[in-house]
């Protein structure tokens, strides 16, 4: 293969990779160019808030998603924050499947600038939040 294409079927087949005519081999693993280089590809990120609507607490969590979408344009591309409706007073967020808060098990709602190095520590570990890392020394 002197164009270093590879058949799609046989990486559907296997699950693993897709790729576009004349481009990348790509995978949740990386990128592989037809000259053998590779490089990393985008991780698309998710988040979760759970909220209570016997509380009302809708505005809350849609804030606090606001303010995570703003933080963290980047790493949520693709992924996104979602919204999800509860009850029982729940207030939870989780980042890429992970709880990192939870308003009963952490003691009432998060401070935001503690929410963002907490989803930060999840999704985007060596990224520097600015202001919100001063503040946390």
């Amino acid at each position: 293969m002197s164009s270093g294409l590879v058949g799609r079927s046989s990486l559907a087949h296997a699950g693993v990779a897709v790729q576009a005519l004349d481009g990348p081999l790509v995978s949740g693993y990386g990128l592989r160019w037809a000259d053998g280089s590779s490089g990393r590809m985008p991780v698309a990120h998710e988040v979760r808030i759970v909220y209570c609507t016997q509380c009302n607490w809708l505005l809350r969590a849609a804030w606090v998603a606001q303010e995570l979408l703003s933080t963290f344009q980047d790493e949520l591309t693709g992924g996104g924050v979602t919204l999800e409706p509860g009850t029982g007073g729940i207030f939870e967020v989780h980042a890429d499947g992970d709880r990192v808060w939870s308003r009963k098990d952490d003691g009432g709602f998060p401070d935001i600038v503690a929410l963002k190095r907490l989803v930060r520590d999840r999704i985007a570990p060596g990224r520097v939040l600015g202001h919100a890392d001063r503040a946390a020394r």
